[in-house]
């Protein structure tokens, strides 16, 4: 996908600025929601409209899965339980692939993506902005997966402890992500480390970017979800004995998915059916560290300790915060692709 397109799937309308939507004039509550939606019930999450005539029931169903990794992984991983969501619904079901968080949301708002998994730090941008409502993590029979910040630097390196990256580059990997930037800024003062003032923050762009940096030596550590680092590990990208982790967290959810507050309520409970009598296939239970259903879990609930992380790092679920997110995608990209031009021009 070209720069400027991507630039403006993220940047459409001034970024979901310049949208006119009415503004529901009876609604009572919507708390932190954006002037879009309407809370009146007070689970933290977009309620369906008043009007039945704004209820959505498409005859395609658009899905898509947060562009944390490669997204032709996720893609295949997924297309077993698009199948299965097809036959419930009894509707067609495609794969739409985003390659930012900002992108994402945009397209959740504006109407053409209805199915999502958003990673786990912006599910609140899709919340708030976007009118996702969260039903799902990936998970087991007795619990939703889980996973931690970890703290990786080489297993050459001679940084042992956190107190030793003062002076250092560490890689965080995109403004939005929990493990990957806001937990870091949220729990590492209480360690007596801030980032950008006693080391320098890179943003490598994603969890993946990050560990192999670490591992090329362009950055001397990096905070990254577990679980992308097992899944690296797993399928042989990286090895066990590369990294030394000298950080681990307490345990967070992993990516919720969710659909679209303004589908019709019937088809919305043919999605719900779907997603908790799927299990999944071998080769998805591997690809997702042994989870084998999706769990139920509420936004307002589960998602709590995400959302004091995002409040003690100054992050807000606004358009403001998504538009610099969008920039810093957009800047990521730009420079993503020099690299690429610059690489191809020295071979």
């Amino acid at each position: 996908m070209s720069i400027k397109l991507l630039t403006g799937l993220m940047l459409s309308g001034s970024l979901l600025i310049g949208s006119s939507v009415a503004l529901a004039d009876d609604c009572r509550y919507r708390g932190v929601l954006d002037d879009k939606f309407c809370d009146e019930n007070y689970d933290l999450v977009a309620d369906l409209p008043k009007d039945q005539s704004q209820w959505r029931d498409p005859s395609t169903l658009v899905f898509t899965y947060t562009p944390v990794e490669d997204p032709a992984v996720y893609k295949d991983a997924f297309s077993d339980f698009q199948k299965y969501l097809s036959e419930v619904t009894g509707k067609k079901v495609v794969y739409y692939t985003v390659h930012s968080n900002a992108a994402e949301v945009e397209a959740l708002r504006s109407g053409r993506l209805h199915i999502a998994g958003f990673s786990t730090g912006p599910t609140g941008y899709a919340v708030n902005l976007g009118g996702l409502v969260p039903i799902a993590v990936k998970g087991t029979e007795e619990a939703f997966q889980g996973y931690n910040l970890v703290t990786i630097v080489r297993k050459d390196s001679s940084i042992m402890k956190m107190a030793d990256l003062k002076g250092k580059v560490v890689a965080h990997t995109s403004a939005s992500s929990n493990s990957g930037n806001l937990a870091p800024r949220a729990i590492f003062p209480a360690l007596g480390l801030t980032p950008d003032q006693d080391y320098e923050v890179k943003y490598s762009g994603k969890h993946d970017q990050s560990v192999m940096g670490v591992l090329s030596g362009d950055y001397d550590a990096a905070p990254v979800a577990s679980d992308v680092l097992k899944r690296m590990i797993d399928a042989k990208r990286v090895s066990e004995d590369d990294f030394r982790i000298i950080y681990t967290s307490p345990r967070f959810p992993t990516s919720s998915f969710g659909y679209a507050y303004d589908l019709h309520p019937e088809l919305v409970e043919k999605i719900k059916h779907a997603f908790f009598s799927f299990r999944f296939p071998a080769e998805m239970q591997k690809t997702f560290g042994g989870a084998d259903r999706f769990f139920p879990i509420t936004y307002k609930e589960d998602w709590q300790v995400i959302r004091d992380i995002a409040h003690s790092s100054g992050t807000a679920y606004t358009k403001t915060g998504l538009k610099q997110l969008a920039e810093a995608d957009a800047a990521k990209a730009a420079a993503d692709k020099r690299a690429k031009e610059a690489a191809s021009k020295s071979q």
